[in-house]
């Protein structure tokens, strides 16, 4: 089971690194989630270019927009 460990409400500085961190790492993996996604659309791009799928290739240049 987990458990959430004591925090020292009086410590405000302590509470407020805690809060950064947090705020920092959600920044990160927000950050790396979008890059996951560029990287998937430049490798459907790339493939929908050696097909010759031009509707595809507009519809997933303008999801690289959209995301990028």
């Amino acid at each position: 089971m987990l458990s959430i460990p004591d925090i020292d409400i009086n410590n405000t500085r302590g509470v407020k690194f805690m809060i950064r961190n947090r705020v920092e790492a959600a920044k990160k993996a927000q950050e790396a989630h979008k890059q996951s996604i560029l990287r998937s659309l430049e490798h459907r791009l790339e493939v929908a270019r050696t097909k010759g799928d031009d509707n595809l290739v507009r519809q997933i240049e303008a999801e690289i927009r959209y995301f990028g």
